[in-house]
């Protein structure tokens, strides 16, 4: 007697509980690994970013590991050089601290005078509250500092860890292949490879896309600053224009150290208001033109979905969340299209179609039925 087994079909309500308690388990994996699962999602995106040039460098008859010490070496020196201009145009700030302290005195008395005389706040319980407030902040002075250095700290051990799991993607991509192929060996090989392909080509095109847009708007912001007479105009520019790594919401974060330095350093303090102008203009831009004609459909999510994943995975990781979270998500994207029973769940994060203009007469259905028929003909083939 043959005994077979039998899949359980389970009711409607078990099934949604049964996700529901699997998405759970997974988020709080993912939040209390975060130490462990950040560093290793930086370093794939890293190893993507790095795996043309070291392709190139074993074309040409260069040892694999050689290549990729090569590669990492490089990178690190242009991380290297990028941290020490930033540090050098911090530094450089040191000669305007004086200009900081005599400007930030002069708003201090005035809010301290129009309290007084519009709001009937003596100026003695003004300076026994900022007392308090003062006091407050120098006994948290020290916990701030800690904080601080440990931040420093973790910063610096991730960056190791990522060129360490870096390394090891790109040495053992073939062996990890291999491992794909023998977890998911009732499906075709082509099939991986097709997906893998694809994960590998969006987050290709996302990063070089990215590259490119932080390149335009850092231009473009530097300029806009340098119109308006703003000190620093390079630095300020650049460091907005890579906060597009925080979508819809990280070049506005951008234009508030300028502006506040410019209302500080600067007598007309409608510059400051300019400053922010050129910002959300910038913005503006690099939402509805720069971006998508740069980067295109290669990451296609819906604003919708995009909004939700930005907070999910902010919840979850922080602003390292913030900033994986769209890769991630196209990551994820590509392997819901690539599995039948996911499909629908990949389409509701993808971009929505535009709904077709009804077909008034027979002659303009049969004018659309050959394009169509194209149509139908490329997604089989895809499939």
């Amino acid at each position: 007697m043959n005994i077979r087994s039998r899949e359980i079909e389970l009711p409607s309500y078990a099934k949604l509980v049964c996700v529901l308690l699997s998405l759970v388990i997974i988020i709080y994996g993912l939040h209390e690994l975060q130490g462990l699962l950040i560093p290793l999602v930086f370093a794939i995106l890293f190893s993507v970013l790095l795996f043309p040039l070291v392709q190139r460098l074993e074309n040409w008859g260069v040892p694999r590991i050689l290549a990729i010490v090569m590669c990492l070496l490089l990178a690190l020196g242009a991380l290297t050089a990028l941290f020490w201009g930033v540090s050098v145009q911090i530094s450089s700030f040191s000669e305007v601290i004086p200009q900081f302290v005599k400007r930030g005195s002069q708003y201090i008395d005035s809010i301290q005078t129009f309290a007084d005389e519009q709001l009937n706040i003596d100026r003695k319980r003004q300076v026994a509250e900022i007392k308090k407030y003062l006091n407050q902040a120098l006994a948290e002075g020290g916990t701030i500092l800690t904080t601080t250095l440990l931040a420093t700290t973790s910063i610096l051990t991730n960056l190791f860890l990522v060129l360490l799991f870096a390394f090891f993607f790109l040495l053992y991509r073939d062996f990890f292949r291999s491992f794909f192929y023998k977890v998911f060996d009732d499906t075709r090989r082509s099939k991986i490879d097709d997906v893998m392909s694809g994960i590998y080509e969006v987050v290709k095109d996302y990063l070089a896309g990215l590259v490119l847009v932080i390149l335009i708007i850092g231009t473009l912001m530097t300029v806009g600053l340098l119109i308006l007479g703003v000190d620093y105009a390079v630095f300020f520019g650049f460091f907005g224009a890579c906060l597009v790594l925080i979508p819809y919401f990280g070049i506005s974060m951008g234009s508030l150290l300028p502006a506040a330095y410019t209302l500080v350093t600067q007598d007309n303090p409608l510059k400051a208001l300019g400053v922010i102008g050129v910002f959300l203009f910038v913005q503006t831009l690099e939402g509805n033109f720069i971006t998508p004609y740069i980067v295109g459909s290669k990451v296609s999510i819906n604003p919708l979905a995009a909004i939700v994943v930005l907070i999910l995975w902010e919840n979850v990781w922080g602003l390292p969340g913030l900033i994986l979270a769209l890769p991630m998500t196209a990551i994820i994207k590509v392997i819901f299209d690539s599995v039948e029973a996911l499909k629908p769940y990949g389409f509701v994060i993808g971009e929505a179609e535009k709904p077709r203009p009804p077909i008034k007469n027979l002659q303009e259905l049969a004018d659309q039925l050959p394009k169509r028929a194209k149509k139908v003909g490329k997604v089989e083939e895809k499939n």
